[in-house]
């Protein structure tokens, strides 16, 4: 009845490539005009432990570009100016990004801006089962929660097809049985960098606060590994850096798509504005149906001018499918159309302002509800539209509970991260308090250049809405740096972000 729904227009900007071929020299100047020292701090071996982050994952893939700029690396290139050694990376193969598995793609290209964040061209040449050799000094592992870092055989080869293991570790692991950690304290590092936690949260929140897709990590198990970790890191005395969380829905990736995204256009099909048709098939009937329910206000009728909400699935609703039915075979519907109307909306109603629409569900409004893509098949043609026709599912949605759920394990976590900085005497970053202030409206200000959160526009993030930008990244390291010099006197200056790039180009 509609045409497919267009979600995003972004007109191409021209700041994408500034220095994007060139690799970036490191500043050499101190903080402080005096010369340049490590403080109380040893440099001279130092490991980076994260998740994607730390592996410097950008635009929804890993390549080589992007991991040249993660915040580790470039921490690296400051600490080698006072001592610091060689910082060795398990570089993917290409700067397409994605990977193999057997020869098979199980994760795709990375994202350039052509309009709108579309794959680079190309096929992933990184393959899971070509094992690296040697040690790494950065052991960033995409999708890792905190306590995989301490699970044996996280790194198995033959665990990473069964979801055993971690398709990024296992190229790199010493062994099929090693740990994150045993492998990053193999190395006998003098310093260390540890922030992990978001994946615990993160992977919960995309799936649409679904926990069968991602479970949350209970707090009480992010305390547990979370306290293992930095007691095994801090062992003789080790100095290091650790962070804190941001509240995860305040990403851009929740802000995309907002809960009134149908606009007249998007309801107009050559030149005929649906909202009267739609109204008068669909929405008055079930409306009608659910205000005698006494439920009226969960579909109401769409407006002829203004924004109108998505509809979704609230799975915390009472489910009304038998009454549903009842009612509509009640107003002349035959027993099977009423059956299938009640069972697709009996937990149906449209968006508010406080739900977020996670960004997978762009590639999806507008379109047919299929398996496996959204879990669920559409049983009619006039019921084929996602958000418009044929309510969202949960998985792409963020109730206002499932907010509230990670935001109060966000609280639960970083009361954890600070009270570990604390009693180790470790330098920290406040992760969440920037986070903050890059959803402010000035967002912040760093080498005469303004970061916000806004998607694409704001500079911070990339093209998947979670992850940061190459100026993201080094404005990240440098708040690491100025961690660290307030922690153990040292002095270094951090880089001018302004060398970074916004975005990636399609060719790199």
């Amino acid at each position: 009845m509609i045409k497919n729904f267009k979600w995003l227009l972004l007109v191409s900007l021209t700041f994408m490539a500034c220095n994007s071929d060139d690799d970036v020299a490191p500043v050499v100047e101190s903080s402080d005009g005096k010369p340049l020292t490590a403080g109380s701090a040893d440099f001279s071996k130092y490991v980076a432990l994260g998740d994607s982050f730390a592996a410097g994952f950008s635009d929804n893939a890993l390549f080589i570009k992007g991991q040249e700029g993660a915040y580790p690396n470039v921490l690296a290139q400051q600490f080698a100016l006072v001592g610091g050694g060689e910082f060795k990376t398990p570089f993917a193969n290409d700067n397409i990004g994605g990977l193999l598995l057997g020869g098979n793609v199980i994760s795709g290209p990375r994202l350039y801006l052509n309009g709108m964040p579309v794959p680079v061209v190309g096929v992933p040449t990184t393959e899971v089962t070509a094992h690296l050799s040697g040690t790494f000094n950065n052991l960033g592992v995409p999708g890792a929660k905190s306590f995989h870092l301490l699970a044996p055989g996280y790194g198995d080869v033959a665990g990473v097809a069964l979801g055993k293991a971690n398709p990024y570790f296992a190229r790199f692991a010493s062994s099929a049985t090693t740990t994150v950690l045993a492998d990053a304290l193999s190395q006998n590092p003098t310093f260390f960098s540890l922030w992990i936690g978001g994946n615990d949260e993160l992977g919960y929140a995309t799936a649409g606060g679904d926990p069968a897709v991602n479970p949350l990590t209970p707090p009480a198990t992010f305390e547990a590994a979370y306290k293992g970790l930095v007691a095994q890191l801090v062992a003789g005395g080790r100095k290091g850096v650790v962070a804190n969380l941001p509240n995860i829905t305040t990403l851009p990736h929740f802000h995309v798509i907002v809960y009134n995204q149908l606009t007249q256009a998007n309801l107009t099909v050559e030149g005929v504005n649906m909202v009267a048709a739609l109204n008068a098939q669909l929405y008055g009937p079930l409306h009608n149906a659910l205000a005698y329910l006494g439920q009226g206000d969960r579909i109401k009728l769409l407006s002829t001018t203004e924004n109108n909400p998505l509809l979704i699935v609230d799975e915390n609703l009472p489910d009304l499918s038998a009454n549903l039915k009842a009612v509509l075979m009640g107003g002349g519907l035959d027993a099977t159309t009423a059956t299938v109307m009640g069972q697709i909306f009996g937990k149906a109603r449209q968006a508010v302002s406080t739900d977020l629409i996670c960004l997978g569900a762009s590639s999806r409004i507008g379109k047919a509800p299929s398996v496996p893509a959204d879990g669920i098949a559409s049983p009619s043609p006039s019921l084929s539209q996602l958000g418009i026709t044929f309510p969202l599912p949960d998985r792409y949605v963020l109730l206002p509970s499932e907010v509230d759920e990670i935001e109060a394990a966000t609280i639960a976590y970083n009361l954890v991260i600070e009270a570990a900085a604390e009693a180790n005497g470790l330098a920290f970053v406040d992760a969440k308090s920037l986070m903050d202030q890059l959803n402010s409206p000035n967002g912040i200000t760093a080498n005469n250049f303004t970061l916000k959160s806004t998607f694409v526009t704001g500079g911070m993030f990339s093209l998947d809405g979670v992850h940061p930008s190459p100026r993201g990244y080094a404005f990240i390291a440098n708040k690491f740096i100025e961690a660290i010099n307030a922690k153990y006197g040292s002095n270094l200056k951090g880089v001018n972000i302004g060398n970074y790039p916004i975005l990636f180009p399609a060719t790199l």
